[in-house]
């Protein structure tokens, strides 16, 4: 089963009020998830780009380049707009603490997608605009986080053309749209099994793995 985007919010903001799962928790969660993936399609070698935005979505972001760092990543962040949120402030000042590098990076072997999360609204700025169109243009491997920057489901519009997206704790109904060549992964964030089934969705087996890959189908 999939989930509408506002299903899903409903769903992830009642496991956040009754079950006392801070936002911080789930934003490692989160993070810790990216950087598991990334681990696994990256060398040592490669160097890594995140795009951060001003959010939950960044702040996952910033996580995962704080992970990637400690592992020793060469990891290089890219603010689009000023942190100004606690949250996402806190994670970057961590980030740069653990070696990740506030510096920009032309030619990335890995560009990750976390300027913008599900609750993104269009048209984008401009400037991110611009960074959107040069991600797609680069021969990087690119990531998103979540729904991709610029993505409302219409594929003629502008947006983050990933070729792997890490979606989080359920599939969403509007990758759905998305080219089938796009590779989409779910990452367990830490909702309990009781959440899934009040919201009648089918329970996924994270126990035997904590991210997995979704096999697209008629529903």
């Amino acid at each position: 089963m999939t989930f509408e985007l506002e299903r899903f919010k409903d769903m992830d903001y009642y496991a956040v009020n009754n079950y006392n799962l801070p936002i911080e928790l789930m934003m490692e969660n989160v993070g810790l998830q990216l950087a598991n993936l990334i681990s696994n399609i990256a060398k040592k070698t490669q160097t890594i780009k995140v795009g951060i935005g001003n959010g939950n979505n960044g702040g996952g972001g910033l996580v995962a380049a704080r992970r990637l760092a400690a592992w020793g990543y060469d990891v290089y962040i890219d603010l689009f707009t000023n942190i100004t949120k606690e949250l996402p402030a806190i994670q970057l000042e961590r980030a740069l603490k653990f070696g990740a590098k506030h510096l920009p990076i032309n030619k990335p072997d890995v560009w990750i997608d976390a300027y913008l999360g599900f609750s993104q609204r269009l048209p984008l700025s401009p400037s991110l605009l611009e960074i959107i169109e040069e991600a797609n243009r680069s021969s990087a491997l690119r990531v998103s986080l979540d729904i991709p920057t610029g993505f409302i489901g219409d594929i003629k519009s502008p947006f983050f053309k990933a070729n792997k997206i890490l979606t989080l704790a359920a599939p969403k109904k509007i990758l759905y749209n998305l080219d089938v060549d796009t590779e989409i992964f779910i990452a367990d964030i830490g909702i309990p099994n009781s959440v899934y089934k009040k919201f009648g969705t089918k329970i996924l087996p994270f126990d035997k793995n904590n991210i997995l890959k979704l096999v697209r189908k008629n529903d």
